[in-house]
């Protein structure tokens, strides 16, 4: 089973000044792609806690995404940062360097030079021609904060994250949740590899309850569904999806 785990990385977030929105747009499309996000946190633009926090995220998921925090002022540390928690020098890396002069040409500054540097053993992805490639050291994939730019990148890569899709079926119910809990506290019993949710729906929708049967067996599931359904309430299903 593949997993992620999303580290966004700024104060602007904890502060409110910023929300986020990268987190919910990759778990929406890590999902399809059969990866499971098992943990999503934000961090504080503080060296020495994006270091040692995605060295935990990547002893822990196949993947990590860290985003925020490469760009060209005081407060963009994330690629210093990786780099101190594993103890890894940086170096200039020719490739980027290269897309920054042609990109700011004459203008170019000592504080773009900055953004050229990488962690030793990292690799380029060049994903379109003329923008800067992606930053991947080890299972860590360094994205930038602002979230039409981490969409453009995510899109033309996330193929290489593909493996066994997590099948869904879904239950619109007009029923109380403490009507099914025991259907559904039998159901998870019986098949522990079933993720197994419900959720309510307080006002605007025909349904009192969603719930959603998840699995990578499409015959599992099939049968975590039948004795699921076999055990809830008469006339109380409305459609399944």
């Amino acid at each position: 089973m593949k997993t992620a785990g999303i580290i966004i990385i700024g104060n602007e977030i904890l502060s409110g000044k910023v929300t986020d929105i990268n987190s919910p747009y990759l778990c929406q499309e890590l999902r399809p792609l059969g990866v499971e996000v098992k943990q999503i946190i934000t961090i504080p633009d503080i060296p020495e806690i994006i270091g040692r926090t995605v060295v935990d995220f990547s002893e822990r998921f196949t993947w990590v995404f860290t985003s925020g925090g490469i760009g060209p002022t005081h407060d963009d540390i994330t690629v210093a940062s990786i780099a101190n928690g594993f103890g890894i020098e940086l170096f200039e890396s020719p490739l980027i360097m290269k897309v920054i002069r042609n990109y700011h040409g004459d203008k170019m500054t000592s504080a773009h030079r900055r953004m050229a540097m990488i962690p030793e053993g990292s690799e380029l992805i060049e994903y379109a021609e003329g923008r800067g490639p992606q930053l991947q050291f080890r299972n860590i994939f360094v994205f930038p904060g602002i979230p039409e730019f981490l969409k453009i990148r995510f899109s033309a890569i996330k193929e290489r994250f593909r493996t066994t899709p997590i099948v869904l079926k879904q239950i619109y119910l007009k029923a109380d949740e403490g009507v099914i809990a025991e259907s559904l506290d039998a159901t998870q019993e019986a098949f522990p590899e079933l993720m197994l949710g419900s959720y309510p729906k307080v006002s605007g929708s025909d349904y009192d309850v969603k719930l959603t049967l998840e699995c990578r067996d499409s015959t599992y599931l099939e049968k975590a569904f039948d004795f699921l359904y076999e055990r809830l309430p008469e006339k109380c299903v409305l459609r399944i999806e």
